[in-house]
């Protein structure tokens, strides 16, 4: 794969792929690994998060905390998607949304924090919501790719030895299980908003001493409980399309499909789910063109897929956060 850009040059894209890397690492250390300066970084930076609509937040590892994370699709009474989806997008426990089929389908990810919250939803507004017509929930069981490992990863940009300079460093915090305590989430509020807060921002944030916000944050990233993620407008790579795929397979060929398509450049995300099919994939890629191209290709070549239905996204309401950054 090669990323063709008319907005972003090669350093742009070094510097968006050390941030993919390492989305806390100060722009003197992304500066000495790409051999120049942190006024450059910090440049590029601000050209990235003004043209590429480029945020750095913190996010919660709902397969290491053990907890539910579901994907929804609504169908609705056409013109009412847009509003419904701006409703959900302003809700914490969504992680992503995006309107398909002409207007009149919503495509959602979710977090629920607790059973209490996953039923006030699933069971509760969305079934009460008088425009939505049909509702089909799957529920993720297996992460195939996605979450930490990010689709820029898939371009090397960066060669191997400057990903492992960018990567960072826990110690042995890393033996420490996922979880979240109570009082990490005045911590976590900020990071949710900006990735990228200093020491000192946190520490104002939460009451704690430099020294032990230090200590907890390398403990949550370590453990895997949160993992520092960015957004972007993939267009901006030369990548304006994209599509969700409902995938069945054969019971036998569920996990060597997902591994298959974990490896595939155009998947950005895949994973086993329960529900009307077992797989659900992300795939991005330059034009309807290439669209087809994969699915009758590298997808339709798979052994064990028996059923593949695509989604290809008319517009993202929301990628990590809500509402969208400036253009």
């Amino acid at each position: 794969m090669r990323m063709e850009s008319d907005t972003l040059d090669e350093l742009d894209l070094r510097v968006l792929d050390a941030l993919e890397v390492n989305g806390r690492a100060s722009f003197s250390r992304i500066g000495a690994v790409l051999g120049v300066s942190d006024q450059t970084v910090a440049r590029r930076y601000r050209r990235l998060c003004a043209e590429g609509g480029l945020r750095v937040v913190a996010v919660r590892d709902a397969q290491r905390l053990g907890q539910d994370h579901w994907t929804l699709r609504l169908r609705c009474v056409p013109d009412s998607a847009p509003a419904i989806a701006d409703a959900l997008a302003k809700r914490p426990d969504t992680s992503w949304i995006g309107l398909a089929a002409g207007g009149t389908e919503i495509i959602f990810g979710t977090r629920p924090r607790s059973a209490g919250d996953r039923d006030d939803l699933l069971l509760g507004k969305l079934p009460r919501t008088p425009r939505v017509l049909e509702i089909h929930a799957h529920q993720i069981l297996h992460r195939f790719y996605g979450g930490p490992s990010g689709w820029l990863r898939k371009f090397a940009v960066l060669s191997d030895d400057e990903v492992a300079a960018l990567r960072p460093r826990h110690g042995p915090a890393a033996r420490e299980p996922a979880r979240i305590e109570p009082e990490d989430e005045p911590l976590l509020a900020v990071l949710e908003r900006d990735g990228r807060a200093t020491h000192p921002e946190l520490q104002r944030a939460t009451g704690r001493s430099e020294s032990a916000v230090k200590r907890r944050l390398a403990a949550l990233f370590a453990s895997g409980a949160v993992y520092v993620d960015v957004e972007y407008h993939s267009e901006i790579l030369g990548y304006p399309t994209a599509a969700v795929l409902w995938i069945t397979t054969s019971p036998a060929a569920l996990h060597r499909v997902g591994q298959a398509l974990a490896a595939h450049d155009e998947i950005a995300h895949a994973a086993a789910t329960a529900g009307p099919s077992n797989i659900i994939a992300t795939a991005v890629v330059r034009s309807t063109a290439d669209l087809y191209a994969y699915l009758s290709g590298p997808l339709g070549r798979l052994e064990g897929v028996q059923h593949v239905e695509a989604s290809p996204f008319l517009r993202r309401i929301k990628q990590l956060t809500y509402p969208s950054p400036a253009r």
